[in-house]
């Protein structure tokens, strides 16, 4: 699928001007993460292209999670204007999914004490919005419960949240996650362990008990 030029909007996300997301030529086997930041530092048509869309869902969905519906967006162009910016020194000290995701979180954290500072918390945006769940699907069956386990993730406090969304949603393991988050290993697990007691606290007082989970 072709990229469309700057000032349109790609799968959700806004097209940055000056990234020159050049358009692949014909078809080619997919680069591995190494050989794609080669591509890209040597300025390679189509490398850039094709690192948007191989990121750009992972980098679309934390941001859904960590900032909610109405800011993702925004979070994700600014998280690929740090990518992009930085990529010309990137040196593969870290993986390129890791340092992807360090500045994907740093830039939703960003987002948030923006926010904080404005007086206007997220929720309360979503609030104002007639209360909109981070899951654009119908809600029926399981996208019932679902729904309820996004707005119960919306009210955890900002760290707990995204400490959750890293380890039990994209299935990082710790190490990873203290790589992203810039804290000890031990403190990566602590900070689960008091996500997830909260999380229950917040789903048992809205009548979702283990069971109504294990049962869907």
């Amino acid at each position: 699928m072709a990229v469309k030029p700057p000032h349109t909007t790609m799968l959700g996300v806004t097209a940055i001007e000056g990234l020159h997301l050049a358009p692949a030529e014909g078809t080619r086997v997919p680069l591995d993460d190494a050989a794609l930041i080669a591509a890209i530092q040597r300025s390679d048509p189509g490398s850039r292209e094709a690192l948007y869309h191989r990121y750009k869902r992972r980098v679309f969905g934390l941001a859904l999670r960590i900032v909610g519906s109405i800011d993702a967006e925004e979070v994700a162009q600014e998280a690929f204007i740090r990518i992009f910016r930085g990529l010309p020194k990137f040196r593969g000290d870290a993986a390129l999914s890791t340092w992807i995701y360090r500045l994907a979180v740093n830039a939703a954290l960003s987002h948030r004490t923006r926010r904080a500072a404005a007086r206007l918390p997220i929720e309360e945006a979503q609030a104002a919005q007639g209360g909109e769940p981070l899951t654009a699907e119908p809600a029926r069956g399981d996208a019932v419960l679902r729904a309820r386990l996004e707005r119960a993730l919306v009210r955890l406090p900002t760290g707990y949240r995204t400490v959750i969304v890293l380890h039990d949603v994209e299935g990082l393991e710790h190490e990873e996650i203290a790589s992203i988050l810039g804290c000890h290993i031990g403190t990566s697990k602590s900070q689960l362990h008091k996500a997830r007691g909260k999380l229950r606290e917040i789903l048992a007082a809205d009548g979702i008990t283990a069971g109504t989970l294990q049962n869907g």
